[in-house]
Formats: structure tokens, sequence, C-alpha cells
């Protein structure tokens, strides 16, 4: 049986924060959903990916093991990639509750289905784009099925990264710590506390874990005076600078850097906030770049729920504490101000006077007023390239394929 992670038509659900990755390559908690996939499967089994063909070559590049839009075998277990990973669906990754020609569906999407190639594919060819999870289930005998956690929403990340965050607990080695820690630093809590081999905690560092806990990962440097709160995971190579003042419920990836005050928020990897301001209730993609004093709003003055502007069509949150969600490789300038539950697309530009409106496009340039400039892909390629290089990334020529593909699909309107 070939177990696929697949997209479904509800991606665009995600745009931007999913232009150049597939939709598991969200964070939540302490690691994206493929992660939790990964870890549910562990050695015991392989899983296959499906994915948008513009992001296929890249994801098989970088992970040169894994089988991409690849049909293996003809008993075929789908599951839906928007899943977070529990104890239900690792039971589901075994395949014992399903046999072919069925499924279970959850509030309209199709959740997981077994089948045959011939089912999925009646007049043979390649897997599309998306697979339309609700034709598929019309098709198969399904159980409609109630307590799956799915990301429905492009705000759901940072509306279930506290839970996750406090789910993610039990999998860090909290109470060690193995890293190099100046005599200043003040460890509050320690048991609640893991500083792994190679990191480095300097002077005058406060980790208060008194009402959550604290992961410093390989490499991770904390500079001077910062204070980390509750439920607070630097990953490998991370670095808070100095001073920052890091609450709660947040996660800085992979050779990202966090600076001034942050709360219940996702730094994805090679993201950079280090200098002041505010960032609360907010999800950075990878290769952004916030400005010094880059401040956002996450609670409107009336403290009436948020909405969002995506693609011109209003959308309710129901959430009262919502910040700024920004797709990768987009900047601001500094003393940018981002107003409450504001969405800025793939490879932006922010910059002038005055707040932006709260959708900014992808591959677009300025502060929407009067209007916002289209930005040359050369342009946007070359600057891509350049930021990428700093960190000693070499854009390939399918990350830049696939840049280029999604500078097409997602327009300037």
């Amino acid at each position: 049986m070939q177990v696929i992670i697949f997209e479904d038509e509800k991606v665009s659900r995600f745009l931007p924060l999913a232009g150049l990755k597939p939709v598991y390559g969200l964070i939540s908690g302490c690691m994206s959903l493929r992660e939790r996939f990964e870890t549910a499967a562990g050695d015991r089994d392989r899983l296959s990916w499906h994915m948008r063909g513009h992001i296929a070559a890249w994801f098989r590049e970088t992970t040169p093991d894994s089988a991409v839009n690849e049909i293996i075998e003809d008993d075929l277990l789908l599951i839906n990639g928007r899943l977070v990973c529990d104890e239900r669906v690792m039971k589901l990754m075994a395949g014992v509750d399903l046999f072919p020609g069925s499924g279970i569906v959850q509030d309209g999407s199709l959740v997981a289905c077994r089948l045959h190639v011939a089912d999925l594919l009646p007049a043979g060819g390649d897997l599309p784009d998306l697979i339309d999870g609700v034709s598929l289930a019309g098709s198969l005998s399904c159980e409609e099925v109630s307590g799956y956690t799915l990301f429905e929403n492009i705000w759901d990340p940072v509306a279930m990264h506290p839970e996750l965050l406090q789910r993610d607990k039990s999998m860090l080695p909290l109470g060690y710590i193995e890293g190099e820690v100046h005599p200043s630093a003040v460890l509050v809590n320690p048991a609640a506390i893991s500083i792994a081999k190679g990191a480095t905690v300097m002077a005058g560092v406060v980790l208060d874990a008194s009402e959550g806990y604290i992961h410093i990962g390989e490499g991770a440097v904390v500079e001077p005076q910062a204070v980390l709160m509750q439920n607070v995971v630097l990953a490998p190579g991370a670095r808070a600078k100095i001073g920052a003042k890091i609450y709660s419920n947040v996660y800085i990836g992979r050779s990202s850097k966090a600076g001034g005050e942050i709360e219940d928020s996702i730094m994805e990897p090679y993201s950079n906030k280090q200098h002041d301001g505010f960032l609360g209730h907010s999800y950075i993609s990878s290769w952004c770049n916030l400005g010094a004093a880059t401040n956002n709003s996450d609670l409107k003055n009336n403290y009436s729920k948020v909405s969002l502007v995506v693609g011109g069509q209003q959308l309710q949150t129901g959430l009262q504490f919502l910040g700024l969600l920004m797709g990768e490789h987009s900047k601001c300038a500094i003393g940018t101000l981002f107003n409450t539950g504001t969405v800025v697309g793939t490879s932006a530009n922010v910059f002038g006077s005055g707040m932006p409106p709260k959708y900014v496009p992808s591959f677009s340039w300025g502060n929407g007023q009067p209007a916002f400039e289209a930005c040359r892909i050369e342009n946007a390629m070359e600057t891509a390239r350049r930021v990428m290089a700093r960190r000693r990334i070499v854009m390939s020529e399918a990350y830049e394929e696939m840049f280029r593909t999604a500078c097409r699909l997602e327009p300037m309107p």
C-alpha cells in the first residue's frame, strides 16, 4: 500500500503563505504539518507526496529520497495534507480502517480514502495539480466523521499555534542543559528548559519557564539581556537578538533572527526581524525581512473580531487577535505599520508613508497609495537570489522556475 499525502482543492485558501511550498509545509506549534506526518511514520513507512506541479521539482531537489507525484503501487491510501497528524491520523496511516473504495469526510473535506489507481485516474495519465476531494468522495463509499483537526483557513496556523505548542511539549528534551550558559544568565524553572548542545545563552539573559517551557535548539544563540518566557522554541541556528522580549507561544525557525517584542507568532526558517518593533499573532514566511521599528496591530480598537481581505474577498476569522500574515520573500521598510489582520503576498516590497492596505498583492511595490505597482520579475528574482546568497543558499534552476511560475499564478490584480 502506497501512502500519499495530498493537496486538495482548498489549497487556494492558504495563498500566499503556501505560494512556494506545499500546504503541509505550513508550520504551527514547533513543526510543519509535513514533519508531523514524518514523525508519525518514523522509519517503518515511506510516505509519498502529492503537490502542485510547479513546486514538485524544487521539492524533489531538497528531498531526493522522496516519492513526489509518483504512483508506485496499485493500492493507494490518500491522506489530506491539511491534517494535523495525531494518534487518530497515525491509525489511518496504517490503512486498517479503510478498505479499497472507501473514505472518510469531515465538513466537506476528504480526510482520507483508499482506492486503486484506476479509481483515481480512470483515464490514466499523471496526477493532477490538486486532488478534487469533493468529486473523489462522491465516487467512493464515504463515512462522515468528526474530531480530526484540519487547516481550513489561512489564519489557522496562528490560531492553532498555542495549542499545538503545548501538545509538542512532550517531544522536547526539557530539563537538559547541554549548551553554553553564561554564569549571569537566569534560568527560572530549569526543569522546563532545554538548551541543546552547541547552543549559546549569553550574559544577562532571562529564560523564564515558570508558566510554560523554553527550548533552545542546537547552534541557536540568545544574545545578552534577551528575555524568553512562556512556550518559546528557537530552532537550530536561530538567534534571539540583544534585548529581545519574546513573550508567549513563539516559534523562531531555523537560522532566523528575532528581536524586539514578539508574542504568539511563527517565523519560518531564514526570516529576519532583528530590530525593535512589535510582532504579534502573526505568520512570517521564509526569506522575509521586517525593517527596523516595524510594528503590527493584532487587536482592534473596539475589540471586535478580526476580518481579512484576500483577493478582494472579505473573510471573517472569528478571532479577536490576529496580526500579519506574510508570504515568502516579502519585505517592508523601516517604520512600517501594519493594520490588524493584514495579508502580504509573495515577494512584495512595502515602503512609503502611511499604513498600507490590509491586502498587499504578491509581486507588488509601494504602499498602495494610490495603488501598488507591479514589480518586474527579473528584479524580484535578483533580489531573492541575493537574499538567499547571504545565508549561503544558492538559488537552483528548480527554485527559480518555481518562483517564476508563482509570479504567473499570483499576478497583481
